[in-house]
């Protein structure tokens, strides 16, 4: 169960992190419509866990190459809006949201 401070700081890292990806998907990742499905904060608000959907959709190794070298400066780049807000930048760890390959999935076998 979250809590009320787990939940805004959620919804303020999940806003923040889809502007972060919109103003620099041309940049850094390869022009990739990135967006933020879900963050989940732990308890002391120092690990956010984030699901990401990629469009066009990418492979796992495609998605690692452009999403965890680039890390450090996404957490950089969160921390300069956030700063003011919470007292702890949280450790960002991704994981590819599939629930869209997923939908697709139950789709094509449905129609077949």
């Amino acid at each position: 169960m979250e809590s009320n401070r787990q939940k805004k700081v959620s919804r303020l890292i999940q806003k923040e992190l889809g502007e972060i990806f919109r103003k620099e998907s041309l940049a850094h990742f390869e022009g990739k419509m990135i967006s933020v499905t879900v963050v989940r904060i732990s308890a002391d608000l120092s690990l956010a866990k984030v699901y990401l959907s990629i469009f066009p959709t990418v492979s796992e190794e495609t998605f690692s190459r452009l999403i965890f070298e680039k890390k450090r400066f996404i957490r950089y780049q969160l921390s300069q809006v956030i700063r003011n807000q919470v007292r702890i930048i949280p450790e960002l760890v991704f994981y590819p949201d599939d629930s869209l390959d997923y939908i697709d999935n139950i789709d094509r076998i449905l129609k077949s």
